[in-house]
């Protein structure tokens, strides 16, 4: 996989969380024998993992406002008409469950 295809949400994870994936699957999704792995109490690990999740929840936000922007930025240079931006727009949050 080349690194232009790996998807930004992922890049924008630092090398902790992504160890914390990994064990995450390793572990085959059980809270209870990542508690084991991180010699920590179950809930801490459902914290750390309520932390990730909110990691990569506000990234998908991020990249719908930067969507939406460039797509508002279009309508300012007059490469796409209003009415087309807001069928985009409209069209992607539809997509994406808004």
């Amino acid at each position: 996989m080349e690194r232009d295809e790996i998807p930004s949400w992922v890049l924008s994870l630092d090398k902790e969380s992504l160890e914390f994936i990994r064990k995450f699957i390793l572990n085959s999704g059980s809270l209870k024998k990542m508690a084991n792995t991180y010699e920590v109490s179950y809930p801490t690990v459902r914290t750390m993992l309520d932390k990730l999740i909110q990691k990569i929840e506000l990234h998908s936000k991020e990249e719908d406002v930067e969507f939406i922007n460039m797509i508002k930025s279009f309508v300012i240079d007059e490469r796409i008409s209003l009415d087309v931006a807001k069928i985009i727009i409209d069209k992607y949050k539809a997509e994406k469950g808004e």
